[in-house]
């Protein structure tokens, strides 16, 4: 089998690579250039990346090529980040980079240039059971990446492949080690790896749109018992930066920007009966009412019983209310059914 895999410029990826070489298949490495940040030496898709990866290519003994999908990264996964916050959200751009650049134009380009299937370094499991594919959590729990691939379909995963789902990080790394490779040692990277400067989310956020002050209004009493410097920047859910000290600690419940105003409660106030999600992604197939299921709605959250009802899913045990805009995965077990985002 011909496999393009991706390369990052790090340890998975390349450990990805190797293990489809020990298998047999025919192997060619490809970073995506994605980000092209204020500071090219550094971060997302810099030149010591590229290097990275293309020095891995000449250990492992196969060609490397480079593939530049900024434009389409800077529209699906740049601009749907800045436009979630603007509008009081918290977007994960990471799904959106999979939905829209690493397993459509990334999948798109091996087609053209003649490859069977791609392949990445993401803890994740996908394997054909009885005819269908199965997404799968990493066997490694504090590094699974399933949350984040909700968005593949049938189509997509039977030519996706994952090798090092199977492994721990130790092993990924001793694997590394072993093959002599120069990544590795290398530390993971890091989510919304676009975000580069000092300032972090604020600085990125402030040059591409205004922020805007507000107040914090308490939930129970209506009362103003504080302020932000940017409505764009607070996460329902939030606890940190939002009122002054004393009293029981509140949590932003809603982001209104429209009306200027973050309102917060108390823990009890946090807690739902259910969540509405909006547009549905099924890896199988849509999930019928009234199905037991498993909800996760961080990267690392844990998993809590839920039913699904048309656009909700219900908690027989009050949640955590989630910010709008993240996603909510739905699993049987370890096995991803699908997901979308929160109303």
């Amino acid at each position: 089998m011909r496999v393009l895999a991706a390369l990052s410029g790090g340890v998975d990826s390349a450990v990805a690579a190797a293990l489809l070489l020990d298998e047999g298949h025919d192997v060619v490495g490809c970073t995506m250039r994605l980000w092209r940040g204020a500071r090219p030496d550094i971060g997302c898709c810099s030149e010591a990346e590229i290097d990275d990866a293309r020095g891995v290519c000449r250990q492992l003994g196969i060609d490397h090529m480079v593939c530049n999908f900024t434009d389409a990264f800077d529209h699906d996964v740049v601009d749907r980040y800045v436009a979630g916050h603007a509008a009081g959200r918290t977007p994960n751009p990471c799904i959106d980079c999979n939905r829209h650049v690493k397993f459509a134009r990334f999948l798109d380009r091996a087609t053209v240039l003649g490859f069977d299937a791609v392949a990445t370094g993401h803890h994740a499991r996908a394997s054909l059971e009885r005819g269908r594919w199965r997404l799968r959590r990493g066997a490694d729990p504090g590094k699974d990446q399933s949350y984040v691939l909700y968005v593949l379909d049938q189509a997509v995963l039977a030519r996706c492949r994952f090798p090092v789902g199977r492994m721990t990080k130790h092993e990924v790394r001793e694997r590394a080690v072993a093959l002599g490779l120069r990544v590795a040692a290398k530390a993971d990277s890091q989510d919304a790896c676009f975000v580069q400067s000092e300032g972090g989310r604020s600085a990125f956020l402030g040059e591409r749109i205004p922020l805007h002050p507000g107040r914090v209004v308490d939930a129970a009493s209506g009362a103003e018992v504080g302020s932000v410097h940017s409505l764009e920047l607070v996460t329902v859910g939030q606890r940190r930066g939002l009122v002054a000290g004393g009293g029981p600690r509140r949590y932003a419940l809603d982001v209104d920007v429209q009306a200027g105003t973050v309102t917060v409660g108390t823990v009890e106030r946090t807690l739902v009966r259910e969540v509405e999600v909006l547009g549905w992604s099924w890896v199988d197939g849509p999930v019928a009412d009234g199905s037991p299921v498993l909800v996760q709605a961080s990267a690392h959250g844990t998993p809590a019983p839920a039913r699904v009802a048309g656009r909700r899913v219900a908690f027989p045990v009050p949640q955590r209310r989630v910010a709008p805009g993240q996603a909510v995965v739905l699993y049987a077990g370890d096995e991803v059914l699908g997901g979308g985002e929160a109303a």
